[in-house]
């Protein structure tokens, strides 16, 4: 159930300068700022078009950067298999949960029911992914406030489950994990597996957490920079459909996992009648920079909760679904040693022959570090999706910066960019 984290006396009616300047848009004393992509706090990739008047924003322009990688495209001419390599740079900072939640979607295409171990390991490595993600946001806003400390404890955790991707995947950055129907491969060893996670969750990441609370909780220079700053009502996260932190930091009581429940957040996830994992979903109602900090900060406490539940029952058996479409891509001792595990390999890399998708269009999405990510895709029985379209958290959230920064000072700006958590490759349209 969703518990309210201490809410913040903020006040959220519009300014008497907001409405000054909205009374005369367009008065001769302003002038215009380019704000990126060469500031760090825009990470070399968005570009935000300030109008100013003295150190005040009248109104910001924000334009959604210059990777261009042109992903959804991309979709079109991979096979399901193939596109995980595109998803997973979508966000590369938590590249493990866009593995997941694509194959996810995918997997409702064929009607595929993933293995109890399968199930596990996902949710594991999905919670990792959003703790990966939020020790960045949090390190990385407090470092944008001067707080270069809080990025050092953020950011020398990461390298932990970095340490974890790799173990499990065999590529540390990007672990294009995930396959239709399981993964590209098991876990090695399964106790030397539980004890890297452990010995994160008790002996690194708590004591992090514990350090970035005492240096910046109660801190009174970051207070002052957060509170009351880049305030987004209840109504408006509804009506400009936020998702995730950026929404429940002002009272949106929304979370996919509960919502809409997949893998081990749905009861009887292993056929037998198993409880769905107990998590608290925070919300705060401050609406405001501070608010989404704490909201990520409980976050963090609540997916390490998850693992703990799972990590000591993780089921035998196979990690891939032993289905008769012969959708899984064959162990290489069988590609090596049998006629049917070539014949199998070869049809499922080299033609067209091996994948045999259902006509039909779905949608699909899982809670991810940002809010819900989506992916709508469209099949016409081919190897490949007919069409694929994304719905990027960064995206939505992005398109309330304006909102955001209007009647704030300029050095507000980088408080509220760092908030919402903006992961440019998200953006490519």
């Amino acid at each position: 159930m969703p518990f309210d984290l201490q809410p913040l006396d903020v006040d959220i009616e519009t300014t008497p300068y907001t409405k000054a300047v909205r009374d005369n848009p367009e008065r001769s004393d302003h002038w215009v700022l380019n704000f990126g992509p060469q500031h760090p706090a825009t990470h070399t990739t968005l570009r935000l078009v300030l109008e100013l008047d003295g150190e005040r924003v009248a109104r910001a322009t924000p334009h959604i950067g210059y990777l261009h990688s042109g992903f959804e495209k991309l979709g079109e001419h991979h096979d399901y298999n193939q596109y995980v390599c595109t998803v997973s740079r979508m966000n590369y900072v938590s590249p493990i949960a866009n593995d997941i939640c694509w194959h996810h979607v995918v997997e409702k295409i064929f009607d595929i029911d993933l293995t109890p171990r399968c199930k596990v390991v996902r949710t594991i490595m999905a919670e990792l992914g959003r703790i990966q993600d939020h020790l960045l946001c949090i390190g990385a806003a407090a470092l944008d406030l001067g707080a270069f400390t809080g990025f050092l404890y953020g950011f020398n955790e990461r390298e932990r489950i970095y340490d974890i991707v790799e173990y499990l995947s065999g590529q540390r950055f990007h672990p294009d994990w995930t396959r239709v129907g399981g993964a590209m491969r098991d876990i090695p060893d399964d106790e030397l597996f539980k004890k890297m996670v452990k010995t994160f969750l008790h002996d690194q990441l708590a004591p992090a957490i514990a350090d970035i609370e005492g240096l910046l909780n109660r801190n009174r220079i970051f207070r002052d920079r957060t509170e009351g700053i880049g305030v987004i009502t209840h109504d408006e996260a509804v009506a400009w459909s936020l998702s995730g932190p950026l929404a429940r930091s002002a009272g949106v009581k929304r979370d996919v996992r509960k919502d809409e429940p997949y893998l081990c957040y749905a009861p009887n996830w292993d056929g037998q009648g198993a409880e769905p994992v107990k998590f608290k979903v925070p919300i705060a109602h401050g609406g405001d920079v501070y608010s989404r900090y704490l909201v990520r900060v409980e976050e963090v406490k609540q997916s390490s909760a998850i693992i703990e539940q799972l990590i000591d029952r993780i089921p035998g058996g196979s990690i891939n679904t032993d289905d008769d479409a012969k959708l899984n891509k064959p162990d290489k001792a069988d590609v090596y040693g049998s006629i049917e595990g070539v014949i199998q390999q070869f049809e499922l890399t080299m033609t067209n022959r091996g994948w045999k998708a259902p006509i039909g269009e779905v949608y699909g999405c899982q809670e991810t570090a940002n809010g819900e990510l989506g992916y709508f895709v469209v099949s016409d029985g081919g190897p490949r999706a007919w069409r694929v379209h994304t719905r990027a958290p960064s995206f939505i959230n992005y398109q309330t910066f304006p909102k955001m920064m209007e009647g704030h000072l300029l050095s507000d700006v980088v408080a509220i960019l760092g908030s919402i958590n903006i992961i440019a490759a998200e953006l490519d349209r």
